[in-house]
């Protein structure tokens, strides 16, 4: 279906999902996050899509909520904005293929938290991350969820109560990004990283990401417990047979997706 704020491409096996609202610095409008979810939808029923890049139009990757929706309204409708908020992300974490996020530029707020959400992140070197909601009187709390499991408790902390941004190669020591680069290298970075995803089976790759987040909360032994019935499920697939014995015979292999 054709969306009005965002653009759609595909090359080789991945898809390309780029924000296009250049005029409003990418700003997360409801329109905005509603067609995302749909386009991301429609993206996890395509088997031939083994990774996503989420990229951004203009100078900025995304300055978070549409403050001029975000004036005078009843608390049905925060709570409405918050909940599309709170299932884009989730959409992002749950579909089968990984989600690289393309920064080329300044990404603050629920930018941000995009970001800390997807899966991997490659920066440009002149890009900068901050949730600044304290310094409006409206303190970036469902931000705060994704970053904080991203980068840890203090350093969260830091950026939620000051405001303060920092730049790409603090993001990337962080962990709030993979790697920064140089602005004329990103889109051959997340490509690169997006094809080297692309070599594996693709039903492996999403058994691990649905894996990682079902475990990563957990604590240790219930984690190994769901770990091992997982493995022990991956290792009965076609694909992982087809694995282990090319890896045996020494041959590329050759995968089903079964």
């Amino acid at each position: 279906m054709p969306y009005q704020d965002l653009v759609l491409e595909f090359e080789d096996s991945t898809a390309i999902v780029t924000l296009n609202r250049p005029s409003r610095r990418n700003a997360l409008s409801l329109r905005l996050m509603l067609e995302l979810i749909d386009c991301l939808s429609e993206i996890e029923q395509k088997r031939s899509v083994h990774a996503v890049i989420l990229a951004a139009e203009g100078h900025v990757f995304s300055s978070g909520h549409d403050l001029s929706e975000m004036v005078g309204r009843t608390v049905a409708d925060y709570r409405h904005i918050f909940d599309v908020c709170a299932k884009l992300m989730t959409k992002v974490q749950s579909i089968p293929q990984p989600v690289i996020a393309e920064v080329q530029g300044i990404a603050t707020a629920a930018g941000c938290q995009l970001v800390a959400t997807c899966d991997l992140a490659i920066a440009a070197e002149h890009a900068a991350f901050a949730t600044p909601g304290v310094r409006i009187g409206l303190f970036c709390t469902t931000p705060m969820v994704a970053l904080s499991r991203a980068i840890g408790r203090k350093r969260a902390l830091h950026m939620l109560l000051t405001g303060e941004s920092i730049g790409a190669a603090t993001a990337a020591e962080w962990g709030l990004i993979n790697a920064a680069v140089p602005a004329t290298e990103l889109k051959s970075a997340t490509r690169k990283l997006a094809a080297r995803i692309a070599e594996a089976s693709p039903l492996t790759v999403s058994i691990g990401k649905q894996a990682y987040y079902a475990q990563i909360d957990l604590d240790q032994p219930k984690a190994y417990a769901y770990a091992k019935e997982v493995m022990t499920t991956n290792s009965l697939a076609a694909d992982a047979q087809e694995g282990i014995s090319a890896f045996l015979d020494k041959r590329v292999p050759c995968w089903s997706g079964e």
